[in-house]
C-alpha cells in the first residue's frame, strides 16, 4: 500500500479487500472485544479474563502475553492494539498492592478510547467451581440491570451503556425461544455491582406456555467501582450519530407512543352539519296548522266519568 497525500492506495488485490473490510459501513459488524492483562497479575485476574472470554466468544480476542501499560495513564498501546485486530472493546486485568484484582472495561471509537470504567474484584466464583452444564458457545445473552443506581447515577449509566455494548452480541431479526437459554444479571446496590450468570431451563407446566427455572451457571462477580474516564458530552454525542440512509424516514401524521403504537390522524373537509341525516322520530314531526295557545288554555278539562 502507498501514502499519497493521506490518502491510502492499495497495490495488491490482497490490500484492497482488507481496506474494503475496514471501510466504514451502513450495518456494522459485531464489535469484537481484546481481552488482556498487564505486567502483574495473579491466579483470580487470570482466570476472571479467561472466563469473561469464553462468555464473549467468538466475538472476542485473548492476550495470553503479559502487556506492561496503565490505560488511565496512557492508552496508546490500547490504541495501536485495537486498530491492528480491529476491536473497539477492551478488557484490562491487572493486580498491585494499591488496586487488587483490577479490571478496565472500556470502548473506542475511531481508534481512540472513548470511555473506560475501573472495577475491582471483591469475590469471584469460576465458571469451574460451579459443577452445572453450561451454555453452547456463541449463545446470545439476555441482559438483566436491577438497582435504582443504573437509572440515577451518571456513572452507572454510563457502565451500564459500556457493559451492553460488551456483552449483547450480533444484531438478530429473531429468536426461538429455545434460544433463550443465557442470562446475565447486574444488580447494584449499596455501592457494588453484583453480576450473576444463570441458565433458562424449560419445565412442563401442563400448558402451552413452559415453566421457566433459573440454574445458576458462573462465573460470579462481586465488583465494586473504582475509577472513571468519561468522554465529553459533544464527543459521546458523535459516536452515536447514524448515517442518513439508516435513519427511519418521518411520515406525515403518523406518530407511535412509547410503547411502539401506532397512531394516524386522518383530516377531513369541512362539513355541512344543516344536511347531516338524523334519525327520524314522532315526536320531532312538524304540525301542519298553527295552534291557537288561548283558545287551549280557556278550555275546561275532561272529566273522565266514574261509574258507581
Amino acid at each position: 500500500m502507498t501514502h499519497l497525500d493521506g490518502i491510502i492506495k492499495p497495490k495488491t488485490k490482497r490490500s484492497k479487500r482488507f481496506l474494503e473490510n475496514r471501510a466504514s459501513k451502513l450495518a456494522e459488524d459485531v464489535k469484537t472485544a481484546m481481552i488482556m492483562k498487564g505486567g502483574n497479575t495473579n491466579q483470580t485476574v487470570t482466570q476472571a479474563l479467561k472466563d469473561i472470554y469464553s462468555l464473549k466468544k467468538p466475538n472476542a480476542v485473548l492476550y495470553k502475553k503479559k502487556n506492561i501499560t496503565r490505560p488511565f495513564e496512557d492508552s496508546t498501546s490500547l490504541e495501536f492494539f485495537s486498530k491492528k485486530t480491529d476491536c473497539s472493546l477492551f478488557l484490562f486485568g491487572s493486580h498491585n498492592k494499591k488496586r487488587p484484582n483490577n479490571l478496565v472495561f472500556g470502548r473506542l471509537f475511531d481508534f481512540h478510547v472513548l470511555d473506560m470504567i475501573e472495577v475491582g474484584i471483591e469475590k469471584y466464583v469460576s465458571l469451574s467451581d460451579i459443577k452445572n452444564s453450561k451454555c453452547p458457545e456463541g449463545t446470545k445473552p439476555m441482559l438483566v440491570f436491577a438497582g435504582e443506581a443504573f437509572d440515577s447515577d451518571i456513572e452507572y449509566k454510563r457502565l451500564k451503556s459500556l457493559l451492553i455494548d460488551f456483552f449483547r452480541g450480533p444484531t438478530v431479526s429473531a429468536v426461538r425461544l429455545a434460544g433463550l437459554e443465557h442470562v446475565l444479571h447486574f444488580t447494584a446496590v449499596e455501592g457494588k455491582i453484583y453480576m450473576r450468570s444463570y441458565r433458562c431451563l424449560l419445565k412442563k407446566s401442563g400448558c402451552r406456555t413452559p415453566r421457566i427455572e433459573l440454574e445458576e451457571i458462573g462465573p460470579s462477580f462481586d465488583l465494586v467501582l473504582r475509577r472513571t474516564h468519561m468522554a465529553s458530552d459533544d464527543l459521546y454525542k458523535l459516536a452515536h450519530r447514524q448515517p442518513k440512509a439508516l435513519k427511519p424516514k418521518k411520515k406525515k401524521n403518523i406518530s407511535h407512543d412509547a410503547f411502539g403504537t401506532k397512531f394516524g390522524r386522518v383530516h377531513m373537509q369541512k362539513q355541512d352539519l344543516s344536511k347531516l341525516q338524523t334519525r327520524k322520530m314522532k315526536g320531532l314531526r312538524k304540525r301542519r296548522g298553527p295552534v291557537d295557545t288561548e283558545d287551549k288554555d280557556t278550555q275546561a278539562p275532561k272529566v273522565a266519568k266514574v261509574e258507581s
